[in-house]
């Protein structure tokens, strides 16, 4: 699969990048940056010290210019583009993508929504590209792989959403929670999360461990819309680099035992390297820097309420690695293919 990577700068296209150059299935034939970026021209390694004498690819400008000259005017090489980007981005551009055969993977919130009408209010842009917002097929790599398989357009899913999915699906779609109740994710992720562009409020001198965007966070909306159950979310913001945990509280039905919930994840990750069942509450230091997800949870059959954990790096599982297991699945090769080697998490 030759590649090319638009949005090369930030932390996400970074790990991205790097997963990629140790991808022996995948090549990387063009690094974007934006129209006006400081970074273009510089190589690869330049920008990010760690890949130096492994990634010298150089980065170059995205512009209607360089589509042109490179994807609509010549017989390209180009099987897939992966966007790090801001979300409008994506959204103008993924169409032209596809018009040209063309496989995306999206890792912004451009198509994560089905309802286009859910933009405007959560994302701050009326969404236009609807052909394309049609066909996208939401990517959780553990849970749609034969969707993934087939389609042009797949929407990589949020960091908190990855990590709040994989703690609900196995409950919400074997129907074991009681309908209508409330379910209550907390969520806490380090500032990567929040972007590489410098900002006060992601400052390590300002930061404290804090909540945000209480009742309205966008995410919200994206973590419904797959669990197939209304939730209430609840992010808050730590003082570290990277790294994620949710804790979900929910209400089971009356007559549902533990051994029916330990069963359903048995059943949902029990092939499924990348997602492992631990025996103790999840730690951030134990999935930090790597594309695991490590899930656990506790209930109580007399108040018939779960609780369920799940740690995962933002930056990889939730984001870079999650886009490399969708590519994956793609190609028509194991999702954790080039994963598990330790060198590849580095």
């Amino acid at each position: 699969m030759n590649v090319v990577v638009i949005g090369a700068s930030g932390y996400v296209g970074a790990e991205l990048i790097g997963l990629l150059t140790q991808h022996n299935k995948i090549s990387i034939q063009h690094l974007l940056v934006s129209e006006n970026s400081t970074s273009s021209g510089k190589t690869f390694a330049e920008l990010h010290a760690r890949w130096q004498g492994i990634c010298a690819v150089p980065l170059h400008s995205f512009s209607q210019q360089w589509f042109d000259q490179h994807i609509r005017s010549s017989e390209h090489s180009i099987d897939a583009v992966f966007f790090a980007t801001p979300h409008e981005f994506s959204a103008q551009w993924a169409q032209a993508f596809i018009d040209h055969n063309i496989k995306v993977f999206d890792l912004s919130g451009g198509f994560r929504l089905k309802d286009a009408k859910q933009y405007p209010v959560h994302y701050g842009f009326e969404h236009h590209s609807l052909n394309a917002l049609q066909q996208a097929q939401y990517g959780l790599a553990e849970w749609q792989a034969a969707k993934i398989a087939t389609s042009n357009l797949i929407a990589v899913p949020g960091c908190y959403p990855t990590a709040s999915l994989l703690a609900l699906k196995p409950i919400t779609s074997n129907a074991l929670h009681q309908e209508n109740s409330l379910i209550v994710v907390n969520g806490i992720s380090g500032v990567t999360g929040a972007g590489r562009k410098a900002s006060l409020a992601t400052s390590f001198c300002e930061v404290s461990l804090t909540p945000y965007n209480i009742l309205q966070h966008r995410h919200q909306p994206e973590i419904s819309q797959e669990a197939n159950a209304e939730v209430i979310f609840n992010p808050h913001l730590a003082p570290y680099k990277r790294g994620l945990l949710v804790t979900i509280t929910l209400q089971l039905k009356a007559d549902v035992t533990s051994q029916q919930v330990d069963d359903v994840f048995t059943q949902a990750y029990q092939d499924t390297p990348l997602v492992r069942i631990v025996k103790s509450w999840p730690k951030i230091d134990n999935v930090a820097h790597t594309p695991f997800a490590d899930v656990h949870w506790l209930v109580d059959e007399n108040k018939h309420v779960v609780v369920v954990s799940c740690a995962i790096d933002n930056l990889l599982k939730g984001a870079a690695s999650q886009a490399i297991q969708c590519a994956n699945i793609s190609l028509g090769l194991p999702s954790e293919y080039s994963l598990l080697t330790p060198g590849s998490w580095l």
